[in-house]
C-alpha cells in the first residue's frame, strides 16, 4: 500500500481548499467589519472592555454565523471536488471508487456512495445547526 506523507497532501490540499479558503476568510473580514460597527461593540468599548476581549466575546461570535453557513455550503462542492481529485492524483477513495463504478454501470456501488454521501450531508446538516446554538444562544430551541 501507499504511505501517505505530508509531500504527497500538498497538491491535493491546495486543490481542494484554496478557493472555499479565499471566499471564508473575505466572509469573515466584512462580516466582522460589519459587526465591529454595530452599537453594542460601541458600548462595549464604552464599558471599557478590552479591544481584544470585544473581537473574541462579542464581535466574532455574532459575526462567524454566516462564515459557518458558508462552510457547510462548501462541504458539497469539496466532496465532488474529492472525486476529481482522488481520480488525478490516483488515491483510492469513495470518489475514485465511485468514479470506476460510473465507468463501468455498476449501480449498487454507486447508489451505495450516493446514500453515504446523503448521509455525509445530514451530519453536516446537525453539526452547523448545533454550531448555530454554541455561537449564538437565541437560536438554542428549549
Amino acid at each position: 500500500g501507499r504511505v501517505v506523507r505530508p509531500q504527497n497532501l500538498i497538491l491535493p490540499a491546495i486543490t481542494l481548499g484554496i478557493r472555499p479558503l479565499a471566499v471564508i476568510v473575505q466572509l469573515t473580514r466584512s462580516s466582522l467589519l460589519e459587526e465591529l460597527s454595530q452599537d453594542y461593540i460601541r458600548t462595549a468599548r464604552a464599558k471599557g472592555l478590552s479591544e481584544r476581549r470585544v473581537i473574541w466575546k462579542h464581535a466574532l461570535s455574532n459575526a462567524l454565523n454566516p462564515v459557518v453557513t458558508a462552510v457547510s455550503g462548501w462541504f458539497a462542492s469539496m466532496l465532488a471536488g474529492a472525486v476529481f481529485v482522488e481520480y488525478v492524483f490516483g488515491w483510492k477513495g469513495l470518489g475514485l471508487e465511485t468514479y470506476t463504478a460510473l465507468e463501468q454501470d455498476d449501480l449498487p456501488v454507486v447508489m451505495g456512495a450516493v446514500v453515504l454521501i446523503a448521509v455525509i450531508f445530514v451530519v453536516i446538516n446537525i453539526l452547523t445547526d448545533v454550531i448555530y446554538g454554541l455561537l449564538d444562544p437565541r437560536v438554542r430551541v428549549s
